[in-house]
């Protein structure tokens, strides 16, 4: 729709002047409802995944390195409606306390908000856009510094420098989170701002219904707030927006800012209702490639505590004998024995369980290459390259392959977990828990998952396109 020449139809009329300026203020919102319900939020929904995984994969490495503790009673905290965490001043006595119970509060929410949130438009109102705001700003990702005003993003800040001591692929992981951060923060507020343009005119439209025919002499906000109260008791009440609505309805300078607000309806070029960008299918699968490829850090580390947890399990079962035994075959230089443990694997659903024995010696040597492949999956390595020049079926197929073997890992060491914690005795206190780490493997494996479907549901709705005659790009 054509805005201008607005403000010389406005000169030529009179008493009809708000009837004009509502209609085409009607017509606008509705444009841009349907611009925002089939293009940004989409766009919000892939952003606000993007910023959970990222941040996941920090706050994993963060209870990794034993920067803040786990929180105890996270997984038994139930979500029903979005909240922003504590964010106050930290009591010093307590601040590595506090710190980690936010961290796992916002983890939680973030996950709340990305997994079971409802994403729509009208169910996005205001006070619900204030509070994703609030939630993806509730650390300063794009200036994360240690000299912040802002409590946690001091705490965040500091632990992030202490954390990037150690090898260079968990350095470049961490930047690499704390880039798409920074990027996604700035992405979502812009998303969030175009929402809230929307609902803050679509507020003052029903305001003009609700007061229609109020003469100038009447047209004050507590008059307008009396107005509203008896249409609609239940309404929210904006007294800057009805503000607005008075300025802009009875002011000198309202056929001005008429025209402005109607100009920051226009749907963006590019983006108009016929126009549907075209959507790049090898980038959706490779995007899910390298969402895999960001546990290679975590598998490292988790290869490291069996490790560690074998050796502490094996040094309190072997005898005397047994050592002597050890020592003469390492001394002929015999292949070592296998080491096979039987697990208990739990149905997640049926809640069933079941034994199964595993070659701890094979499972660390098959560990050792995945990990190899994940580290060639998360950057712009050799894999990556062979990835890309394959077709969009066969990386596909390679990323449900490597999906399907990852969750295998997980169901293996979940249960290996379970196994050292308890059968240890004597060494009990020297186990070392991997589920931290899991989590991280998990939320990468889900966000995999997620870019598989978003693929296949883009494929299908074009094939459906194509069966009805419509050209996609069109």
């Amino acid at each position: 729709m054509l805005i201008l020449p607005f403000s010389c139809i406005l000169k030529t009329m009179s008493d009809t002047a708000t009837p004009s300026y509502t209609e085409l203020l009607t017509q606008l919102l509705l444009e841009r409802k349907d611009w925002l319900e089939r293009t940004e939020i989409p766009r919000l929904k892939e952003e606000l995944r993007l910023f959970q995984v990222s941040f996941s994969v920090l706050y994993g490495i963060f209870l990794k390195k034993k920067l803040i503790s786990e929180d105890p009673y996270k997984q038994e905290n139930k979500i029903t409606e979005l909240e922003i965490p504590e964010s106050g001043p930290f009591n010093e006595v307590r601040r590595r306390e506090q710190i980690s119970l936010r961290l796992a509060s916002f983890d939680s929410q973030l996950d709340f908000l990305v997994n079971f949130y409802q994403f729509g438009v009208d169910y996005l109102n205001l006070e619900r856009i204030r509070k994703i705001a609030g939630l993806i700003r509730y650390i300063d990702w794009i200036s994360l510094t240690p000299d912040s005003k802002s409590p946690n993003t001091k705490a965040v800040a500091e632990i992030a420098l202490n954390s990037k001591a150690g090898d260079q692929i968990t350095l470049n992981i961490i930047g690499e989170s704390l880039t798409k951060l920074s990027k996604c923060t700035s992405s979502v507020m812009g998303i969030l701002r175009d929402l809230t343009i929307y609902h803050k005119e679509n507020y003052k439209l029903a305001v003009r219904g609700a007061v229609k025919g109020m003469p100038e002499s009447e047209a004050n906000i507590a008059a307008v707030k009396k107005k509203i109260a008896a249409v609609a008791p239940r309404a929210p009440i904006y007294q800057d927006f009805i503000g607005e609505v008075i300025n802009e309805d009875y002011s000198e300078d309202g056929l001005a800012i008429k025209e402005s607000v109607l100009k920051s309806l226009k749907v963006p070029v590019g983006k108009s209702k016929s126009a549907k960008p075209k959507v790049d299918y090898k980038g959706i699968l490779m995007d899910g490639i390298r969402a895999l490829g960001m546990s290679s850090a975590v598998m490292g580390e988790i290869a490291q505590k069996i490790d560690e947890n074998e050796a502490n399990l094996t040094k309190e079962k072997t005898s005397l004998w047994s050592k002597l035994i050890k020592l003469i075959k390492t001394m002929m230089h015999s292949e070592p024995d296998a080491v096979i443990y039987e697990l208990v694997f739990t149905d997640p659903i049926k809640g069933t369980q079941t034994r199964e024995s595993i070659n701890l010696r094979q499972f660390r040597a098959d560990l050792d290459r995945r990990i190899k492949i994940l580290v060639g999956m998360n950057g712009q390595g050799p894999v990556i390259t062979r990835l890309r020049a394959m077709t969009e079926e066969q990386i596909l197929g390679y990323l449900e392959r490597t999906i399907r073997d990852i969750q295998n890992y997980y169901r293996t060491l979940m249960a290996l977990d379970e196994y050292f914690k308890s059968t240890a005795k004597e060494s009990r206190d020297k186990i070392k828990g991997i589920r931290p780490e899991l989590a991280t493997i998990k939320n990468c494996t889900i966000k995999a998952n997620q870019l598989q479907h978003e693929y296949s549901a883009a494929k299908e709705e074009e094939e459906q396109l194509k069966r009805m005659g419509v050209t996609p790009e069109a």
